[in-house]
């Protein structure tokens, strides 16, 4: 038994420097990470390819229990079974991409292992197993929710613990010499492959932790071009702006080169290619002009993808993500590597982020210079709610969640990406749905209780439709106003209920806050006319209800009840929903 566990290791570890060879591959992380259906089959193809030769290195053993090691089996003898690291093949290959592509390598593997053993009767019950083993391992860890969660080495071992016992028993069951083979190899077999899952899933794990810091540092990175970008795509998307915002990117990443286009010219180029993707040009590829006509986002690996008629261009692997604006694409985000190799998930992710980002910056600037151009009071009123201040505390508190959850930071990212989206439509918008704006505050919330953990509880209760039509800012200015001013120094217990009704033919809108009220020589104030404090300029709930006043009517205006329990807000509006309006 000891020389048997001795060969198993040698076979084990084999797998496993496959393994570690095969994760290296930037493709083969990709596959991990991807839940469409041709990259299903690809990943079963890979470990079918596992399981086979784990099948064709097995360890021959005679009816009396005598071992035959072999370089690599091509037939079993009659009568003979083997001894090899299948299973472990198989019970990955679920856990990495799921209980289908587990039960498909497990079918195939099953379907192998009854080849080599000349098709016989006795052999048969090996696909049944594999199959099951396979569908098993992965329903025990089908989380997709993270495209980057790997299972844990220990919760490896266990699972192949599960799943090589399970092979016992069937081995038991329908072997022909059931009881005296799984004597002699149950425990070798069961320990050595259980150990190999745990240093397979360790090796992915190392990887994907290495991905998950990278992550973090282009997030990280993200935040630092928000900043410096800013100023430049305010002023709109040409030449000047698209050649400060290329070096930014380029000097903040790893990308080789990095170009912005409008829907025809080139507007600049930084990096290899430099030579022939001359700014004021035409666009050289043709996959930029596909990215502007479907306005989704495109990914080229080989030169002919990109679509370069430059015969001596170096550019190899291309990230293009469209500039969409008003559900129009005024541009695109190039991002070039001149090694195909190089360009992972996590690039891709990056691209796709700083795209959203731009996209967003360059709407603010557009609807800015509107504002000054047409002098509207209103939309320059509603601009002002894009407080610089909450802008920059977020981003602080982004940059600090790096340290401690990535993820988390990510998602911070996006919920600042909703804040600013939910601005730009109401900077355009005399009226949006109540789903809109409560998309709009849950962002402000998730933003604001990062930073504050625990110091806020917002409950949101509604007895009306989505589709109920409101000023935008309407809820977020008072909620906002609540969280800055009810509490004063308080840390805890301090809660805001919004609650939306219909009263006849009406829309009542309260927000009330538990704090410690409204002294009375402010509160004849609010509304009217700019009630300055140490959080702002007070300009926020004079805009709201004057622009709740000339939208509807006096009935409209913010009325406050307040006492030391608290205060309370209520609007009443006219009740229209969105297909009435």
């Amino acid at each position: 038994m000891f020389y048997l566990t001795i060969l198993m290791i040698e076979r084990v570890g084999f797998v496993i420097i496959l393994a570690f060879l095969l994760v290296n591959v930037p493709a083969f992380r990709r596959l991990m990470s991807s839940d469409r259906l041709i990259n299903r089959v690809q990943l079963t193809i890979i470990f079918a390819i596992f399981a086979i030769l784990a099948n064709s290195t097995g360890i021959e053993i005679d009816p009396a229990n005598q071992l035959h090691d072999k370089v690599f089996l091509t037939t079993i003898s009659e009568n003979y079974s083997i001894v090899n690291a299948r299973i472990l093949a198989v019970s990955v290959a679920g856990i990495i991409g799921g209980p289908w592509v587990g039960g498909a390598v497990g079918l195939i593997a099953g379907l192998h292992r009854v080849m080599l053993g000349n098709m016989a009767a006795q052999s048969w019950f090996y696909v049944p197993s594999s199959v099951l083993i396979g569908l098993l391992s992965g329903y025990l860890y089908n989380d997709r929710r993270n495209p980057f969660a790997v299972m844990s080495p220990w919760h490896g071992f266990l699972v192949g613990l599960l799943m090589e016992s399970i092979q016992m028993v069937f081995i038991f069951l329908f072997s022909p010499t059931g009881w005296t083979l799984v004597q002699y190899i149950a425990l070798p077999m069961i320990l050595v492959n259980s150990v190999g899952t745990s240093v397979f899933l360790s090796i992915i794990g190392m990887f994907r932790r290495q991905e998950e810091e990278t992550r973090a540092m282009q997030t990280h990175s993200v935040l630092e071009l928000t900043k410096e970008t800013l100023p430049y795509l305010r002023n709109g998307l040409n030449m000047q702006s698209a050649r400060q915002v290329a070096r930014a990117i380029k000097r903040h990443t790893n990308f080789d080169a990095v170009s912005l286009t409008d829907r025809q010219t080139i507007l600049a180029h930084v990096g290899a290619g430099s030579d022939h993707h001359i700014p004021g040009k035409m666009m050289l590829t043709h996959l930029s002009e596909t990215v502007i006509e479907s306005g989704r986002v495109h990914i080229a690996h080989n030169r002919d993808e990109i679509g370069c008629s430059h015969r001596d261009c170096p550019l190899e692997a291309a990230i293009v993500v469209p500039l969409r604006i008003r559900e129009r694409v005024v541009g695109t985000l190039k991002m070039y590597y001149t090694a195909a190799w190089r360009l992972t998930p996590v690039e891709v992710q990056l691209a796709e982020g700083l795209g959203e980002i731009f996209a967003n910056q360059i709407a603010l600037g557009q609807a800015e210079m509107q504002a000054k151009l047409v002098r509207d009071a209103e939309i320059k009123s509603l601009q002002a709610q894009v407080n610089p201040h909450f802008f920059f505390n977020a981003i602080n508190t982004i940059s600090a969640m790096m340290r401690r959850d990535s993820e988390k930071a990510r998602q911070l990212l996006l919920q600042l990406s909703t804040y600013f989206r939910a601005n730009l439509i109401g900077a355009r918008s005399t009226q949006i749905t109540l789903a809109q704006e409560r998309d709009h505050v849950h962002a402000y919330l998730t933003l604001e209780q990062t930073r504050f953990p625990d110091r806020f509880k917002v409950n949101f209760n509604n007895t009306v439709g989505d589709d109920v039509l409101l000023p935008p800012f309407t809820i977020q200015v008072l909620v906002e106003n609540a969280l800055k001013h009810a509490f004063g120094h308080r840390m805890h217990g301090n809660v805001v209920n919004i609650n939306l009704a219909a009263v006849g033919d009406r829309l009542q809108i309260k927000v009330a806050d538990n704090g410690e009220g409204i002294a009375p020589n402010i509160l004849g104030r609010l509304g009217h006319e700019p009630v300055r404090s140490s959080h702002g300029t007070g300009t926020a709930l004079q805009n709201l209800n004057q622009r709740l006043v000339g939208l509807y009517d006096k009935r409209s205006q913010l009325n406050f009840a307040t006492s030391q329990a608290g205060t309370t807000v209520t609007i009443s509006i006219p009740l229209v929903t969105k297909g009435e309006s």
